[in-house]
């Protein structure tokens, strides 16, 4: 037991051929379940009567309504759900749009595509995307250490929340690929920072942190980028779809916000939050509420504090990945695709390869955390997913306060020399 918890310590289970071989394991089993999952549906639907892709046929059913003029109809759940039927067929089950019109930008020159060939098109680029964001953040990593270069494809390829992502047809790897590549522009391009940023904003949840960040960490012009950019999508979503579909939206937040959050009708063991987790065990709405906005006031101080005294942009970076999942009471598991930018940036604050005690195994953990995250919540009632957003915040900020210590320590000795 003590050299099973000495090598836990150390990291010195986590060798580079066992990264490697632990990568290839899960992708081989993914890529069978792929192959089977295609082989045994029929006309797109697979023997669950679901759409392949799932929630993308969501995206598909409201772009094709976009195309139509009747971009507001996707806000109404039973002439949006009677849409997939009629797209994939009756027993088709209802997958909601939640997301705002200007996300119609996206799904309406989609919908221009056959089905299939949309949801290529989708996950392939949003895929890709979110690759070379990866390899941007890790780039100074990877030119100091070859064991680095030569690892960091398969890790993030075979990172679980990618299978989750495919599975769902989801946006996932745009969300991670946004954040990160925002964030690899700040110090540089903070006008592309902020266009990125805004980019971002299909996902309202999100902006509990970023601007917070921005601010404490006084990035005006990035700021004020990112605001322009949410006017404009939002100007040219309502020329091009009507102000009505924005009206639509806003009407329909309530309900979405009672049914899929509130109720848990999508699945509290799906979603990742600390909202969610209070629910799951039983908790009310008000309790898990409370719960929320405790742990998001705690991490938006914590985040807005490092940006305000940190001069390390890649922890900074990595905190507010991990903080803008971990602050939202609405998390899904494939937006646990978020933790893996999250990860680069701090493998990259670690250049020169010196981890403090824990942190190699920590990282193994919040790497594997999204494969069991829902089974495990639906079985046990543990939420895996939370536990690893908040050990990765936690893990960040210990790291953060070692550096600043280090550094306060390290100025008069110099000073002295």
């Amino acid at each position: 037991m003590a050299h099973i918890w000495q090598a836990l310590r150390s990291g010195e289970w986590l060798t580079a051929s066992r990264v490697r071989a632990y990568c290839l394991i899960l992708l081989a089993f993914a890529g069978l379940a792929v192959v089977g999952w295609i082989a045994l549906s029929h006309d797109l639907v697979d023997r669950n009567g679901k759409p392949i892709g799932t929630d993308f046929s969501s995206f598909y059913a409201a772009g094709t309504l976009a195309l139509e003029g009747r971009a507001a109809d996707a806000y109404n759940m039973a002439l949006h759900h009677a849409r997939e039927q009629q797209l994939f067929g009756p027993d088709t089950p209802f997958y909601s749009w939640l997301y705002p019109p200007s996300f119609f930008l996206v799904a309406a020159p989609l919908a221009l595509l056959p089905y299939a060939l949309a949801l290529a098109a989708w996950q392939g680029l949003t895929f890709a995307f979110y690759l070379v964001v990866i390899g941007a953040i890790l780039r100074p990593a990877r030119q100091q250490h070859g064991a680095i270069d030569r690892l960091w494809l398969p890790v993030a390829v075979a990172f679980p929340a990618v299978f989750i992502n495919l599975g769902h047809g989801q946006n996932g790897f745009l969300s991670a690929a946004l954040l990160g590549a925002a964030l690899v522009a700040l110090p540089q391009r903070p006008l592309v920072a902020g266009v990125l940023f805004g980019l971002l904003s299909y996902k309202p949840q999100f902006a509990l942190v970023i601007p917070i960040a921005l601010v404490a960490g006084g990035q005006w012009r990035t700021f004020f980028s990112a605001g322009v950019t949410v006017i404009v999508l939002a100007g040219a979503s309502a020329a091009l779809f009507g102000v009505d579909a924005w009206t639509a939206f806003f009407a329909s937040t309530e309900i979405s916000r009672k049914v899929l959050l509130e109720e848990g009708n999508v699945g509290f063991e799906k979603l990742q939050s600390t909202f969610a987790a209070i629910r799951l065990w039983g908790g009310g709405v008000t309790p898990a509420y409370m719960a929320q906005t405790a742990v998001s006031v705690l991490t938006i101080t914590a985040t807005a504090w490092i940006w305000y005294t940190s001069r390390d942009h890649a922890i900074k970076a990595a905190l507010l990945i991990a903080a803008t999942a971990l602050a939202s009471p609405h998390v899904l598991d494939y937006d646990l695709m978020l933790l893996a930018p999250a990860l680069a940036f701090f493998v990259a604050a670690r250049a020169d390869a010196r981890f403090g005690d824990y942190e190699i195994s920590l990282l193994a953990f919040v790497w594997i955390a999204p494969l069991l995250s829902r089974s495990i919540a639906g079985v046990s009632y543990i939420p895996l997913g939370l536990f690893a957003e908040l050990a990765f915040c936690a893990l960040v900020l210990r790291r953060a306060a070692l550096d600043r210590a280090s550094h306060e320590l390290g100025a008069p000795r110099v000073a002295q020399a």
